[in-house]
């Protein structure tokens, strides 16, 4: 098969187009136009706002007017909460209309549940990529099905262990950056650290850290959390910390191009990382927390872990993270971290399901 119809699902929260609201934006965007590139034929469903080079398919993403009595009753979920299910519930009905004559694999690339709730209304092949932890929703609608028909891929080792118990048989196809667009820089004498800005992500661990290793740095992502950005973020700017706004990959590869080191700090589990392969692809070593599947990615050549949450062990590495070959660092990008590895993993499997 050399070619194969793909519908990719991707986001209804969040529009994939630059600059991403975060790492899933940032890889469906990269498999996409990598799909694409290889010759399969892929429609992208996604967020109002995507990129219109890919020719996405608007999910229907409708305005919800509710009455105060609704509003009222105690069961109410957010309004964002009931538009998303209702987007993934028309698409998920259209594609059991009509998907088969139209594609040759469903790639269910949100996190959203129906895609896998509904699977079985489906006559063509769903594959659906766990992306995070387990979560209720997702868990709850695999154990919906006597056989569940999906199968799955999982973005790392780590995050596979982690939904063993309800997907005993994940295939591990990591993420991946176009090491083609980041590419390595000189390096500089100040740190980087780029994300969303929200708790799970530690940026303010990172303030205190590049603080008590006396280097300055740069921090660069969308504020998810407006309350955490400016209760625990902002107040720690300054003295050497600069918060550089919500860059573009351009503005990204640049910042990390030109760092000593970039910073990683989370507070949950890291199901991926995809900023550490971003870095490690501008020649950029690693400093971060040892939490989730960030140890899957660095080695002792290209990056050093700290216990997680510890802010002085973290801040008395990066000395010598700083001094760690940057070549080494782009050349375990390119082995590991590549999304032409990513795109042919999921080329076979798409062949292998679509049979």
């Amino acid at each position: 098969m050399s070619s194969v119809r793909v519908a990719l699902i991707a986001s209804a929260r969040h529009p994939i187009t630059e600059p991403f609201a975060g790492g899933l934006e940032a890889h469906t965007w990269g498999l996409a136009h990598a799909l694409t590139r290889r010759g399969h034929e892929v429609d992208l469903f996604a967020a109002p706002g995507s990129d219109p080079a890919l020719g996405a398919c608007e999910l229907p993403v409708r305005h919800v007017v509710l009455s105060a009595a609704a509003r009222s009753d105690a069961s109410m979920p957010s309004t964002a909460w009931i538009e998303e299910h209702h987007a993934y519930l028309s698409l998920m009905l259209d594609l059991a209309r009509d998907g088969e004559h139209r594609f040759d694999v469903v790639h269910n690339n949100s996190l959203h549940y129906l895609p896998v709730a509904m699977a079985s209304a489906l006559r063509v092949p769903v594959i659906t990529t766990l992306h995070t932890p387990p979560t209720p929703w997702l868990e709850s609608a695999i154990q919906s099905h006597d056989v569940c028909p999906v199968v799955f891929t999982a973005v790392s080792q780590y995050t596979a262990s982690a939904w063993h118990p309800v997907v005993p048989e994940a295939r591990v196809v990591r993420n991946g950056i176009d090491t083609d667009f980041w590419r390595p820089g000189p390096g500089g004498s100040d740190l980087a650290w780029s994300g969303r800005i929200v708790p799970e992500k530690g940026p303010h661990l990172a303030i205190r850290a590049a603080r008590a290793a006396g280097v300055p740095l740069k921090l660069a992502g969308p504020v998810s959390d407006e309350r955490y950005y400016e209760e625990e973020v902002a107040p720690l700017l300054g003295d050497g910390a600069e918060y550089v706004g919500h860059l573009d990959r351009h503005g990204l590869a640049e910042l990390l191009a030109h760092s000593a080191a970039a910073l990683v700090t989370p507070s949950w589990d890291e199901p991926y990382g995809l900023v550490v392969a971003e870095a490690l692809a501008c020649g950029t070593p690693v400093c971060g927390f040892d939490r989730g599947a960030l140890a899957e990615i660095l080695t002792p050549a290209c990056g050093l872990l700290a216990p997680p949450g510890d802010v002085a062990a973290l801040a008395a590495l990066i000395p010598r993270v700083m001094e760690l070959d940057r070549g080494e660092a782009r050349r375990r990008a390119e082995r590991f971290c590549s999304l032409g590895r990513t795109a042919d993993a999921y080329t076979r499997l798409y062949e292998e399901v679509a049979r």
